[in-house]
């Protein structure tokens, strides 16, 4: 920020009235600085908030989904617990959990996200319980980059 100075010629300073003239210009400085620490707040943050049950999801090497307003998300944790997006269904509540969320036209999409070392039988009952509630539309959630063991299709090899 500039500041005009005079050369000295004739500028004595007035007593009294109007000695100081008000500062015209709005110093953005302190704005800016806010505004920078807000956004890397958020930056820092925003990924923290997608799922909040901590889980070792299995790795895949599919593209991911486009995130939709109407999603739910279902939790499995290394322990079997069925989370719906954060809060804990209690053992033997899941049926009545899933008729409390709401649908909109064909429904929501929930995404299922389970722990690797979970059995697969846990798994598939969850998704039973998903199907008979009539939440068909259901992406199973892994990580990006498969660098796990690599999966044979044919059958398996004789020794």
């Amino acid at each position: 920020m500039a500041m005009a100075l005079g050369s000295g010629k004739g500028t004595r300073r007035r007593r009294g009235r109007g000695g100081r003239r008000p500062m015209s210009e709005i110093n953005v400085t302190p704005f800016v600085d806010v505004m920078l620490v807000l956004l890397i707040i958020f930056m820092v943050t925003a990924p923290l908030l997608t799922a909040g049950v901590p889980i070792q999801l299995p790795d895949s090497r599919a593209d991911a989904l486009p995130q939709d307003a109407q999603q739910v998300s279902i939790s499995i944790d290394s322990e079997g617990y069925v989370y719906i997006d954060d809060a804990q269904v209690p053992v033997g509540g899941l049926p009545g959990a899933l008729e409390a969320i709401p649908r909109v036209g064909e429904g929501p999409d929930i995404t299922l996200r389970a722990d690797r070392s979970l059995d697969y039988g846990r798994v598939m009952a969850v998704m039973g319980e998903l199907n008979r509630a009539g939440l068909n539309r259901i992406s199973l959630v892994t990580n990006s980059g498969g660098t796990g063991a690599s999966v044979n299709a044919g059958s398996p090899s004789e020794e």
